[in-house]
């Protein structure tokens, strides 16, 4: 598949970008350039090939979530702009 120059030029209309005639060769030519390049990728024989999502193993790489001890509550209250004597204190959200 080959695009003409009024196949660029309609896409340029599209994106909104005013090309002049010698920018329009020159993106004909590269786009011409990125599609052969893509029909290059379609050629490999693939039957028997499964789907990946990804190219490369992906794995968890997080640490198993274990309990452990709270922040003690009066640490937690420490820098806490208003409070009462066991919680923050906010401005109300609902009437």
């Amino acid at each position: 598949m080959s695009l003409s120059t009024d196949d660029v030029a309609k896409v340029a209309v599209l994106a909104r970008l005013r090309l002049s005639p010698d920018e329009l060769q020159t993106f004909t030519g590269q786009l011409n350039s990125i599609v052969e390049y893509v029909a290059h990728l379609q050629e490999p024989d693939t039957t028997g090939v499964e789907p990946l999502a990804h190219g490369v193993e992906v794995r968890n790489v997080f640490r198993d979530d274990v309990r452990g001890p709270s922040l003690p509550r009066e640490a937690a209250l420490l820098n806490a702009p208003k409070r009462n004597l066991d919680s923050f204190l906010v401005p109300a959200v609902l009437d």
